[in-house]
């Protein structure tokens, strides 16, 4: 993961980390990864919270990427994006910082 560290890349992996800095979107994150694919109706009614209030955290996880989006009708279904996640707590995003930082 040979990644340049330009404000781009930074404001994406704030995005990313800002998704999961909270305990409601952690939740609403394993709920979809137990699932291929969950829509926001089940969702809902699984975390107990009006879809208002849900959408606000669905959207956070959708601009992080962890998540994706697929709309059938009027209903919205979310799927846990694997790929994304696992890059972002992989090994070579943390040896990015491990390697680079001096120990005083």
């Amino acid at each position: 993961m040979e990644q340049a560290l330009n404000n781009e890349t930074l404001a994406l992996f704030e995005k990313k980390f800002k998704a999961l800095a909270d305990q409601k979107r952690l939740e609403i994150l394993h709920l979809i990864c137990q699932h291929q694919s969950v829509c926001v109706c089940d969702l809902s009614e699984m975390i107990n919270m009006p879809q208002s209030k849900l959408s606000y955290h669905l959207k956070i996880l959708l601009d992080g990427e962890l998540i994706s989006k697929e709309s059938k009708g009027t209903w919205s279904y979310y799927s846990f994006n694997k790929r994304e996640v696992n890059q972002l707590l992989s090994n070579e995003l943390c040896s990015l910082f491990k390697s680079n930082c001096r120990e005083d």
